[in-house]
């Protein structure tokens, strides 16, 4: 493997606590070196990248995305998908289950994370926490662990049997997994098959269309709490995915106030748009859960800022353009998001709302890593996983769904200024994503 020299760059490694100009030598798909600027030893013959002006840091890890493959490859690819995380960043994707058929093997498990993919990053499958996703019969948490499942979910059917959930978070916690819960009551948001479409609200009511209530995300995140309080000998973890209301949020403030290992997610789209984008029934805007009131936004930004929110992740849900162009309550939930992510976290986080860049790139990169536990990732430490990130901060740009990596287009936020240009995106040692002059 070709070793790479990464110099002049200003390293941010939140994990390590750097912050300095310092060069990087990175061999064999690890990090080999770090030293100050003209004082690595072990560069001579390694391919060289200039990072004058511009930020290091560790890859990003995206720990909720959808990439269709198996079964649904009119909407992406494993390929495709590892690509456009390429673009935006990321060097490790954790990939959700619902694929056809639903990864609930060791088997898919593996093969989701062969060569023969194509990935040109590395992606960690999050297997199904129950048969099919069934919520019936939890499955085989070792074997999965073992076949390389980063944790376990329903993802968007939700363990709604407490006596199954408290299973699968028991039996996870035996084996050292994390339940990932999709925190909808569908017994709230569902009639006769067919889901609520958008938040509830005035929205929802001058549009005429459904709405689903908060309370049916806090309602679950509530009893799962409660569950993991009655298991708490157990240390069982339950993460919750993309918090979109301020009760769910303050669900998990206090839970963690409680000592339990309860986490969570906040997407960029939760934090920066509201109900009132869904506009002229706009399917772009239509997502599960669903874009909530300028209230739940505002709460979002508040528990990423002071520190209840542990992850961003996408939530990356890829559509083919003639699924999204029907009548707004047919449209399939979901929009794009690898690639967006960083600018929108660098343009709002960090030079709008003030937060510190080492604190946005935690919540991308180390923060994820810690969650999934996922050692030697999240960090540049001599030793880890060369996977690293080089953009320069300041560099606004204008994001074009036309033109995405991607095979779906589906995303709301085409046309918006982002912040933060990536200039290469290493993944393990090799070169991932270069950005053309």
């Amino acid at each position: 493997m070709t070793a790479l020299v990464i110099r002049g760059g200003h390293l941010i490694d939140p994990a390590a606590g750097v912050d300095a100009q310092k060069d990087i030598l990175l061999q064999d798909g690890h990090v080999a070196e770090i030293a100050g600027p003209g004082k690595l030893k072990g560069a001579n013959g390694a391919e060289a990248l200039d990072a004058t002006g511009l930020v290091v840091a560790p890859g990003l890890i995206d720990m909720h995305v959808h990439l269709r493959e198996p079964g649904q490859t009119h909407k992406e690819t494993i390929a495709t998908g590892t690509a456009a995380a390429a673009v935006g960043g990321f060097t490790a994707v954790a990939a959700m289950p619902n694929t056809t058929p639903v990864n609930d093997s060791a088997e898919t498990t593996r093969w989701m994370q062969a060569p023969e993919r194509g990935g040109v990053v590395r992606v960690f499958p999050i297997a199904a926490a129950t048969r099919g996703s069934k919520g019936e019969a939890i499955n085989d948490y070792a074997a999965l662990k073992a076949a390389g499942a980063a944790a376990v979910s329903d993802d968007g059917h939700p363990i709604l049997k407490e006596g199954v959930m408290r299973e699968a978070l028991a039996a996870a916690a035996r084996v050292g997994l994390s339940i990932i819960q999709h925190a909808e009551d569908t017994r709230m948001t569902q009639t006769n098959g067919t889901s609520a479409s958008m938040n509830l609200g005035t929205v929802s009511f001058k549009l005429g269309l459904r709405g689903m209530a908060a309370e049916a995300e806090s309602a679950i995140v509530e009893r799962d709490i409660r569950l993991v309080m009655e298991l708490r000998e157990q240390r069982p973890h339950l993460h919750v995915a993309h918090v979109s209301t301020a009760a769910t949020l303050n669900a998990v403030r206090q839970a963690r106030r409680n000592g339990l290992r309860v986490t969570c997610e906040v997407a960029p789209h939760h934090f920066l748009l509201t109900e009132e984008h869904v506009g002229c029934y706009d399917t772009n805007a239509k997502m599960n859960p669903p874009l909530r009131a300028a209230a739940d936004r505002d709460a979002m930004i508040e528990g990423i800022l002071d520190g209840v929110v542990d992850a961003i992740a996408t939530d990356h849900a890829p559509h083919a353009i003639h699924e999204k162009e029907v009548e707004f309550d047919r449209a399939p939930n979901g929009i794009l998001g690898l690639e967006t992510a960083l600018g929108l976290s660098l343009h709002w986080l960090h030079a709008e709302w003030k937060m510190p860049l080492g604190r946005v790139l935690s919540l991308l990169s180390a923060q994820p890593a810690a969650v999934l536990g996922l050692k030697g990732r999240g960090t540049l430490a001599v030793g880890s996983f060369a996977d690293v990130v080089v953009f320069d901060p300041k560099t606004e740009w204008v994001y074009r769904a036309a033109e995405s990596k991607s095979k779906s287009r589906n995303s709301p936020f085409d046309g918006w200024t982002m912040q933060g240009k990536v200039w290469w995106t290493i993944s393990e040692g090799r070169i991932a994503y270069r950005a053309q002059n």
